[in-house]
């Protein structure tokens, strides 16, 4: 979709009717890009569209998801008036989870520092499908630890929503845009590595001078696409998946299985402590993870907001759809 830059009343109301079209045509999941709620350009009027979770132009859009999820992406406002990029996934009628974007690029055209506070949590998250979802924004998906990391936390499907401007225009490049390219070769050897679909959902249009491809995808555990969108058109798009597909890979690739999150943990922790001068001795204070602590028998925290919830298995929907546009570079 191509949202319209601060007009938020008018981006909500197309976010209700493309959820109503994404419900008649049998959809599950809808997937709006980064800030389709607002656009991206904001700069110095981020604070005049920011919502809190609790907001009831937010929790009105929730209303409309009765029967399906969706996530959407807006400025988020805390009770302590800083401003966040955030993606939320609705689900039900209520906001069941909000991602804050961790990453805020500061290089090249960007300058979202300058007007947003960083997110500090990762937590994969159930969801009414019956899988468990990782919600990452744009630039989060530039750094590895991300997707690993939703992934160990037993995310099946990883959903990246973005607001990548289109650069590095040349007929060298695989479909004439190298933004298209990179974003396309991230988002299938993510899919590849962590055994999860990957749904990437990239916004078209033009905010001031910047203008955004689209190239949406969504792309198999096996790191092959099941679907791509065209580059900078507005629409629609309905997918079938079978999310089966996961069990399956993960069985003949068991690559999470084999992962030793202990050693990551326990290299970090030395890399750290040399990074900032600590002791040798002081390191290795900390508490080694090596082995898995005893079961807890406490009731678990049921923390949505913050993404924590007890991991389940539960059945497989097949439909899903992304309002996107095309494909991506950062």
């Amino acid at each position: 979709m191509a949202p319209r830059l601060g007009v938020l009343e008018e981006n909500l109301a197309r976010h209700a009717a493309l959820l109503a079209e994404a419900r008649a045509g049998g959809a599950g999941l809808v997937v709006f890009p980064e800030l389709g709620l607002t656009g991206y350009q904001l700069q110095d009027l981020a604070a005049e569209v920011a919502m809190r979770e609790d907001d009831p132009r937010l929790l009105g859009l929730a209303g409309e998801t009765n029967g399906l999820s969706a996530v959407v992406s807006f400025v988020e406002e805390s009770d302590d008036h800083r401003l966040f990029i955030s993606a939320a996934l609705l689900e039900d009628g209520d906001v069941r989870f909000v991602h804050r974007k961790l990453f805020l690029p500061t290089y090249g055209l960007f300058d979202e520092r300058r007007f947003f506070a960083a997110g500090d949590r990762l937590r994969a998250i159930d969801s009414r499908l019956g899988i468990r979802l990782g919600i990452g924004v744009c630039e989060d998906f530039w750094h590895m630890s991300v997707p690993e990391t939703l992934a160990m936390d037993g995310a099946q499907m990883l959903i990246n929503v973005s607001s990548s401007p289109g650069r590095d225009l040349a007929a060298i490049h695989e479909v004439g845009l190298g933004t298209a390219v990179s974003w396309r070769t991230l988002m299938r050897t993510y899919a590849q590595l962590t055994t999860c679909f990957a749904v990437f959902c990239n916004r078209v249009g033009v905010d001031e001078t910047v203008t955004f491809w689209g190239g949406s995808e969504v792309i198999a555990p096996s790191g092959e696409a099941v679907f791509t969108a065209p580059l900078f058109d507005e629409g629609l798009h309905f997918v079938d998946i079978e999310l089966g597909d996961v069990r399956r890979e993960r069985i003949g690739l068991p690559l999470l299985r084999d992962e030793r999150p202990e050693l990551h943990l326990r290299e970090l922790r030395r890399i750290l402590a040399e990074r900032t001068g600590m002791a040798p001795d002081q390191a290795s204070e900390w508490p080694d993870v090596r082995e898995a602590p005893e079961p807890d028998d406490s009731p678990e925290p049921d923390d949505s907001h913050d993404g924590w919830t007890p991991r389940q298995s539960r059945g497989v929907p097949n439909r899903w759809s992304a309002s996107g546009g095309d494909e991506a570079d950062r």
